[in-house]
C-alpha cells in the first residue's frame, strides 16, 4: 500500500484532532464574525475535499473535474430561489445533492471507462464543457453568476430550527455536515464496498480477476463523490450567498487536489486537516508583506507551489502524517 495512505490514527492523532473539534466547537462563542466566516469556509472546503479523497485517495481516480459538482449544486439553489423569498432548506439540500449526483452518474457513465492519464484529462474536459455551459450562457447566470439573495430557511411547522442569517447557525449547520460527512465516509471505508475500492485502487485487473465488477463500484463511488461535492457546493451558496462559473473551473478542482496532498491521501481526516491548513498557508502567503521593490503577496500563487513541492518530498503522508510522527517521538521522548 502507498506510502500516502494513513487510514490507521494512532491515539495520539485521534487526541489531537479531538482537542481541535472540541476547538471547533467553542470557535463561535470566542472568535469575530469575520472569523467565524473564515472557519465556516474552511469547513465547507473540508466537505469538498473529502469528497475528493474518496476517489483520488481510496480509489485512486485522480480527477481534474470535481469542481464541476460543486458548483453545480450552487447553482441549483440559485434557480430553485425565487427573488422575493426564501426557500426550505429541507428540500433544496436534497434537491441540490441530487442534482450533482445526478451530473456525476452521467459524466462518470463515460470517465470511468478510462484509465490512468485518459481519465484525468477527460474528467478535466467533460468539466470544462460544463463551465462554458453556463459562462457563455445568459440565461444560467452567464459570466456574471447569479445572487442568491435569501439564504435557506431550517424550519420545523412554526418553529425555526436555524436562523442560517446568523453567522453562528450557519457556523454550526456546516459543522455538524462536516461530522457527519466524515463519520460515513470512514464507516464506508471499512465496510465490504469501501475494501473494494482500496482493492480497485491497488491493483484492478486482480480485483476482475476475483469476480469484481470494478465498473459498477468506480461508478458508485464517481457518483457518491459528486453528491458530497454537492453539499459543499449547496453550503458554499447559502454562504456567500453568489455562484458563479469559477466554481467550476480548473482552479477550484486543483485546489481541492492539493488539500488532500496536503493533509494526507486515504484518510479523511487528513482531507479536513488538509483544506485547514491549505486556506491558513494561502492567507498567510497572500499577507505577505513588500520587500523593496517586491510585492511578495501579489506572487502567492508561486509561495503555495513550493510548499506543495515541499510537502510532498518530505511528507508523503502530508500534514496528518507529520502530526502522527511528531506524537509519537514526544511520546518516545516522555517514555525515555
Amino acid at each position: 500500500m502507498s506510502k500516502a495512505h494513513l487510514e490507521h490514527l494512532p491515539r495520539s492523532v485521534q487526541f489531537t484532532l479531538a482537542l481541535a473539534l472540541a476547538g471547533l466547537v467553542v470557535f463561535p462563542l470566542a472568535g469575530a464574525d469575520f472569523y467565524t466566516q473564515m472557519v465556516t469556509r474552511m469547513m465547507i472546503l473540508a466537505i469538498f475535499a473529502m469528497s475528493l479523497d474518496l476517489l483520488q485517495g481510496v480509489t485512486g481516480l485522480v480527477s481534474l473535474g470535481h469542481a464541476a459538482y460543486f458548483g453545480l449544486a450552487g447553482y441549483v439553489l440559485a434557480f430553485v430561489m425565487p427573488p422575493g423569498e426564501p426557500v426550505s432548506l429541507w428540500w433544496t439540500l436534497p434537491l441540490a445533492v441530487l442534482g450533482s449526483a445526478l451530473g456525476a452518474l452521467i459524466i462518470g457513465f463515460f470517465v470511468v471507462r478510462t484509465h490512468g492519464i485518459y481519465f484525468i484529462m477527460v474528467t478535466m474536459a467533460f468539466a470544462q464543457m460544463v463551465f462554458y455551459l453556463f459562462f457563455d450562457n445568459k440565461a444560467l447566470g452567464g459570466s456574471d453568476g447569479l445572487y442568491i439573495n435569501f439564504k435557506p430557511t431550517l424550519e420545523l411547522g412554526a418553529w425555526v430550527l436555524l436562523d442560517l442569517d446568523k453567522k453562528a447557525s450557519l457556523y454550526y449547520l456546516t459543522l455538524g455536515a462536516m461530522l457527519l460527512v466524515y463519520a460515513f465516509l470512514r464507516r464506508l471505508l471499512w465496510s465490504p464496498f469501501g475494501r473494494a475500492l482500496s482493492g480497485i485502487r491497488v491493483n484492478e485487473h486482480r480485483m476482475k480477476a476475483l469476480g469484481y465488477s470494478t465498473f459498477g463500484y468506480k461508478l458508485s463511488a464517481f457518483t457518491l463523490a459528486g453528491a458530497l461535492a454537492g453539499l459543499a457546493g449547496y453550503l458554499w451558496g447559502v454562504q456567500t450567498g453568489y455562484i458563479n462559473p469559477e466554481l467550476m473551473g480548473f482552479h477550484m478542482s486543483a485546489h481541492a487536489i492539493m488539500m488532500v496532498i496536503l493533509g494526507g491521501m486515504g484518510n479523511f481526516a487528513g482531507a479536513i486537516v488538509g483544506a485547514f491548513t491549505f486556506e491558513l498557508v494561502l492567507h498567510a502567503f497572500k499577507d505577505l508583506p513588500r520587500i523593496g521593490q517586491v510585492e511578495l503577496g501579489k506572487h502567492w500563487q508561486l509561495w503555495m507551489g513550493l510548499f506543495i513541492v515541499l510537502v510532498v518530498l518530505w511528507a508523503p503522508r502530508g500534514v496528518l502524517g507529520l502530526i502522527a510522527q511528531a506524537t509519537l517521538r514526544l511520546g518516545r521522548s516522555k517514555a525515555s
